[in-house]
Formats: structure tokens, sequence, C-alpha cells
């Protein structure tokens, strides 16, 4: 069954507040099962350069290399990307 984007604001920031759950309630799993300032630290780096991966793909190409792409999720932004890639290529 398809359903359509959210349209209320509750919901939108309910979705956002589950979010933020589950990834503390992973983050809290990882260091009570395997706690080390090591495993906490390199958790950190992860999980801030996979934000700003996706503020790569949704904001910066948008804005500063092709204003024509519109993100529509990380699937969206692999075949942009291989669409790229594919017209790039040299043809002989």
């Amino acid at each position: 069954m398809f359903m359509g984007d959210l349209k209320d604001a509750r919901l939108i920031y309910l979705k956002g507040f589950l979010f933020l759950v589950i990834g503390l309630m992973a983050v809290t799993t990882i260091l009570l099962e395997n706690f080390s300032p090591r495993m906490a630290f390199l958790l950190l780096i992860a999980i801030w350069s996979f934000c700003r991966l996706y503020y790569f793909m949704f904001y910066v190409i948008e804005k500063y290399v092709d204003g024509q792409y519109k993100f529509a999720g990380i699937h969206s932004f692999l075949i942009y990307l291989w669409q790229q890639r594919t017209q790039s290529k040299p043809r002989g």
C-alpha cells in the first residue's frame, strides 16, 4: 500500500522525534554492550560523517553542483550519480 507524503506538522515532528529515539537507543545499546572511550569516539565520528554525507547528497549537490537535481532520498542520489557517470563517459 502506497502512503502519501506527511502533511500534518505534528506527525512530521513525531517522525523526527522517533528517529532521535531510535538513534539514541541504538547508540546506548552499542555502548552498553561494548563500552570504551575509543568505541564512543568512533561511533560519534561515524554518526557525524553519515549526517554530513546526507546533507551533501540533498543540499550541496542541488545548491552548488546541479540546480536541476531534486533530492528524493538516498536511492535517488545513487541513480543521479549513475546517470552522471554514464553521461560523462566519452563515446568512441
